[in-house]
């Protein structure tokens, strides 16, 4: 993931969505050679030169200031989370070499929390869209064809966003998958902008790239979109449609674990079936298993961690 040409192929597939009269540009009868704007037709909308806009499409944007990237970001009618992703693409953080990612491991107060969450599905996600832990109810909504205890294995660690493209059983949970899968592309375009170096994240990038043509399609035009909350339709082989909202919350520290919970209506269909599947779900372990311990600070981890 090179921030400078990701910041290129940004601005150029944003630039190539707009039509001249879109922005009130009247063009003449003959042919265009470019799709959308051209180059000088952003600069001078932006009120930026030609030279200085050209220099950020090749990825050249040491000094550049909020008001430049601001600008251009409202001449291409970018969304509030475009903008910050342009910004993030601008200016990336300092270039280090990648380490080896550490596996990262849930707390035990949030395990604590996931399990006190009887009857409400939840589960502990990286940054990365890993599962860290999940409830017994959260296991048994998305993935009842998965050991319970796969979270605890860091190489066969479940991921959901490559179970989104891999996974046929969990792929069909989702009645508008289509719209599933570009949401979950545009969250990752966010986050691969705000850490260009995680070596894990461009890992996971590259096996979807190479193993699914329909990821492939969606990273290359570029969405982005966080989604903090909204609404899923599901179609679960063991209980039927369910409607449930979701709210994804940030954990303390600065790692980016995060905890997902879905709730239905109450009193709606998708709340009785909730409750069906909370009666069948397998019990969780009594104990945590003890191999899984937070691995020491700064310790070399397996690569294949996702």
């Amino acid at each position: 993931m090179d921030a400078p040409s990701e910041l290129g192929e940004f601005l150029k597939s944003r630039r190539a969505a707009l039509r001249p009269e879109d922005v009130g540009l009247a063009t003449p009868p003959t042919r265009r050679r470019v799709a959308g704007l051209r180059r000088e037709e952003l600069a001078l909308l932006a009120g930026v030169s030609i030279t200085h806009y050209t220099r950020l499409e090749q990825g050249r944007a040491a000094g550049v200031s909020d008001s430049v990237l601001e600008a251009i970001a409202r001449t291409l009618w970018l969304t509030e989370d475009e903008t910050a992703h342009l910004k993030d693409l601008a200016r990336p953080a300092r270039a280090r070499r990648p380490a080896a990612p550490r596996v990262q491991q849930a707390t035990p107060s949030a395990r604590q929390l996931l399990a006190a969450m009887t009857d409400v599905p939840a589960l502990i996600l990286d940054r990365r869209g890993a599962v860290l832990a999940w409830n017994r109810l959260g296991h048994a909504l998305l993935a009842p064809h998965l050991p319970w205890e796969a979270p605890d294995t860091p190489g066969e660690r479940p991921n959901l966003i490559r179970m989104l493209f891999l996974d046929e059983r969990y792929r069909d949970l989702y009645a508008d998958r289509k719209e599933e899968a570009l949401l979950a592309v545009a969250s990752l375009r966010l986050v691969a902008g705000r850490h260009s170096g995680d070596r894990a994240l461009a890992e996971l990038i590259g096996q979807l790239s190479i193993q699914s043509a329909e990821f492939t399609a969606l990273w290359a035009r570029h969405p982005v979109r966080t989604c903090t909350s909204g609404a899923k339709s599901l179609r679960h082989p063991a209980v039927g449609a369910l409607e449930l909202s979701f709210e994804n919350l940030d954990l303390p520290g600065s790692s980016g674990q995060r905890l997902i919970a879905y709730t239905a209506e109450p009193g709606s269909p998708s709340d009785a079936a909730l409750r069906l599947l909370a009666g069948t779900a397998t019990p969780r372990p009594a104990t945590h298993p003890a191999a899984v311990r937070p691995a020491a600070e700064g310790a070399a981890q397996p690569v294949r961690a996702l």
